[in-house]
Order: structure tokens, then sequence, then C-alpha cells
């Protein structure tokens, strides 16, 4: 594989609609509940925590680099992880070249803004009850849309890190192959 360029056709391809892009989310969500499980297991384990509240930020910081280790390694190692090479997307920069570790770190932290200006928010309100989750949920809405800003139907924190998300599925058939599916 040349780590230049993934696919020359990367640059040219349409971007995922947003129902793959959300599909390929709760896929990649599933799977992350196992990973952060273990994590979680073996932080416990090893330093033997007996109360969750016992070390607690130490296992959020832990396992916040988890995910970060998770995300950027996949990202800058073929541009796809599990669930998106499920759903047949792929992250590439603008160009079409491959994403370096540099990059998808940035991009990994700019995904955050998918939760946590919500939750910023909820907390300075002082929100309780129901609005502890209307207003993440608004903001998950809103970031969602920001794809009707850009032409290419990127998202804002793909278009500030300098990536896209390209859709795999029309780049990758086999020849004379026919589809099983429709």
């Amino acid at each position: 594989m040349n780590p230049v360029a993934i696919n020359p056709l990367a640059s040219q391809q349409q971007t995922p609609s947003l129902k793959r892009r959300f599909g390929s989310i709760m896929y990649e969500s599933m799977l992350l509940f196992g990973i952060l499980f273990i994590a979680g297991w073996i932080f416990s384990t090893l330093l033997q925590q007996r109360n969750a509240l016992y070390l607690r930020h130490g296992q959020q910081a832990w396992l916040f680099i988890v995910l970060t280790l998770y995300f950027v390694w996949c990202w800058s190692h073929g541009g796809q992880t599990l669930a998106m090479k499920t759903w047949r997307i792929q992250l590439v920069n603008q160009d079409g070249s491959a994403v370096k570790a540099g990059r998808a770190a940035i991009r990994f932290l700019l995904c955050w803004c998918w939760f946590l200006p919500g939750l910023a928010l909820a907390w300075a309100l002082g929100a309780q009850t129901w609005m502890l989750a209307l207003i993440p949920a608004a903001n998950f809405v809103l970031w969602a849309m920001t794809i009707y800003l850009d032409p290419q139907r990127q998202l804002l924190h793909d278009r500030i890190a300098g990536t896209k998300l390209v859709n795999m599925a029309e780049i990758v058939k086999p020849a004379g192959k026919r589809k099983w599916y429709h």
C-alpha cells in the first residue's frame, strides 16, 4: 500500500450519506462498549479498584487514552475502523491521501464536539431531569446538520481537520460480480 495515497479514486468519490454515517456510528458504539469494558476491567484489576469512585478520574483518563489510541491508530493505518470497514466508509485527507497520526488525533479531538458543547451547556444551566438528555441531543442534531454548510456534505470537524469521508462502496466493487443485495 502506498503510504501517500490510499486510493487514487478517493479524491473523486462522493461522501457517504448521513444515514450510512449514523449506521456506522451506531455500530462503532457497540464495538466501543466491548473495548472500553475490557479496558476498564484491566484498569480496575491491575490497580485493585474496589469502589467505582476510587481512582475514578484516573480510570476516565485511561479510557480516554484507549479511545484516542483506537481511533488514531485505525484512521492512520488504513483510514477505517472496524465499523467503517463494515459500512464501506474511509477517512482520507482532502486530497485523497492517507491520514497521518497527527491529523487523525486532531480529528479525534474535534469529534468530541458532537457531545461536549451540549454537556457543558447542560452543566452551566444546571439542567435536571429530561433537560440533561435534551440539550446534548440537540447539540448532536445541530452538529449533524453542519453537513448542509459544506457543498461536499462533509461534517464540520472534517472540514476543520482537513479530512473527508468517502464512500468506498463505489470504489471497491469487484469487476464482473453481481450484487446479491439491493
